[in-house]
């Protein structure tokens, strides 16, 4: 239950008298309070750039699908005991239809596991980030204790972001009580602080606090509604490791995983590559008969003009920095032989949407060799001039 959907006046205890702190008034967050935890972890990921992402006690894995479409992410996990709430949720992190039409750049796994994020499995070690939000205060106090030996102890990643209640905020709702019945604690802000200090001095971290859900008018020194610690880990010195880190430690359960279309997929560079190619071509062919068309018209209406029109170097609207155009026009230009039509692979591979496939002419030639017309020598693709559905004058 979020507490940005609840609406009440706030009368409470705070610092040890009561008050009104905010009469007449409601607390609801915009964007509600879950959202902006999710966001702060979007923030990170997008300063950061991690590889490999795991979310410990990932619920509902909304998380997941949030982080799932960035690009640097390759590896993104999701943790939590709630088996069935795995079993229902892991189908909407499978890659729709549309990532098969445009795959990602690199390859991405997601997974899912069953298990206690107390037990040490070394399927998460040498991780980037790993995320709790809203996660330790369901612990119980055997299981608080040993969280910081498993996270920041033996699975020791680059950086942890830990989220949870400030209880300091709680009398500004309807009741003080825990906000959640399976809330085992719920800290203040000096209690989370020396927590997290402590555990970062063991571990070789240095920590940063900040949170999100901001307090209203009035009330500014109970803090944020959620409190958050950013850990990251010290270089320069060894981490303090409290037990060995065999490789083959398996101790989760998979419960979903899939992975993402990408363009290190051969299957996928070719498909995508050859799409591409045949439209790069179509562009090229259908600007040159226009080129064709307007010289005609041009001799027609001037029989002395000697005038040519330009090199085809746009295509059909597309723009282009400088060095992009300087690029194209310092490549092979495409010809005609007969009533064919032809486009050097060097040509094609000048153009910014087939540069970023970072593929020379013979792995673009061996790629597209199946699907389409090369010239005798490999280095054009070769299409006709004409096609019986091009624009004819004659026709009008």
């Amino acid at each position: 239950m979020e507490m940005e959907e609840k609406n009440f006046r706030c009368n409470s205890e705070v610092d040890g008298r009561f008050e009104d702190v905010c009469p007449e008034k409601v607390i609801r967050f915009k964007p509600p309070l879950y959202k902006q935890r999710y966001q702060f972890v979007r923030d990170i990921v997008d300063r950061h750039k991690p590889k490999k992402v795991a979310d410990l006690g990932c619920g509902d894995t909304e998380l997941l699908r949030l982080l799932k479409v960035y690009p640097c992410i390759q590896l993104l996990v999701g943790v939590d005991i709630d088996e069935e709430k795995l079993q229902s949720n892991g189908h909407q992190l499978s890659p729709y239809l549309g990532e098969f039409v445009k795959p990602r750049d690199l390859d991405l796994t997601v997974t899912l596991y069953h298990g206690s994020v107390v037990e040490r499995d070394s399927r998460l070690l040498g991780f980037n980030l790993i995320t709790c939000i809203e996660l330790i205060e369901h612990l119980d106090s055997e299981d608080l204790a040993r969280f910081p030996e498993v996270v920041f102890g033996y699975l020791s990643p680059a950086m942890i972001v830990i989220s949870t209640p400030n209880c300091e905020f709680n009398p500004l709702f309807p009741t003080v009580t825990l906000r959640d019945a399976d809330h085992k604690f719920e800290w203040n802000r000096m209690e989370f602080q020396t927590w997290a200090l402590q555990v970062a001095d063991r571990y070789n971290y240095c920590v940063e606090f900040t949170g999100v859900g901001k307090p209203p008018a009035g009330a500014e020194h109970v803090g944020f509604c959620t409190q958050i610690g950013v850990f990251q880990k010290n270089t320069g010195k060894a981490t303090q490791s409290c037990v060995s880190k065999p490789l083959d430690h398996h101790v989760y359960k998979a419960v979903y995983t899939t992975s993402y279309p990408s363009l290190q997929q051969e299957r996928m560079l070719k498909f995508v590559l050859v799409g591409e190619v045949l439209i790069q071509v179509e562009r090229l062919r259908l600007r040159h008969g226009r080129m064709l068309r307007e010289q005609k018209r041009e001799a027609d209406t001037k029989p002395d003009s000697s005038e040519s029109s330009p090199d085809p170097h746009l295509v059909l609207g597309a723009v282009f920095t400088e060095a992009e155009k300087d690029r194209i026009e310092n490549s092979p230009k495409p010809f005609c032989e007969g009533d064919k039509f032809f486009v050097p692979l060097k040509r094609l591979l000048a153009y910014p949407k087939l540069l970023r496939f970072q593929v020379d002419e013979d792995k673009m030639r061996a790629l597209i060799s199946e699907s389409v017309c090369l010239s005798s020598d490999g280095s054009a693709v070769v299409v006709d001039l004409h096609n019986s559905w091009d624009y004819r004058p004659e026709d009008n």
